[in-house]
């Protein structure tokens, strides 16, 4: 994974806020979209450039895709993980993403289960 496109990629508001939801769990996009209000197409473009560097994978499940946090970005990029992490627990645009996510999680939006 190369250092320079990881810092370009994450030098997006948005691919920063998804990257901050991804690091609480695995996510579907409808999840992930409808926590952080963006539109599906938006969303996917995002989801790809964090795929594309690496910081991200994703895993097919039926009809649906789920992304999470690429276990070899944390392994190659411990110390920045942990950093992003620590400094986006303190982003206000990140806390409110989180705590929509919180509420949000009683409502069992789960992809599969619309079907």
């Amino acid at each position: 994974m190369d250092l320079i496109e990881i810092f370009k990629v994450l030098g997006d508001e948005n691919r920063i806020r998804i990257f901050n939801l991804l690091t609480k769990g695995v996510f579907c996009v409808c999840r992930i979209e409808t926590v952080l209000g963006m539109n599906q197409s938006n969303t996917s473009r995002h989801l790809n450039r964090l795929k594309s560097a690496g910081i991200i994978t994703c895993e097919k499940k039926s009809q649906w895709v789920y992304y999470k946090i690429n276990n070899k970005f944390i392994e190659e990029n411990k110390l920045l993980y942990d950093f992003l992490k620590n400094k986006l627990a303190e982003n206000p645009r990140c806390l409110e993403d989180i705590e929509r996510l919180n509420n949000d999680a009683a409502i069992d939006l789960a992809c599969d289960k619309l079907t």
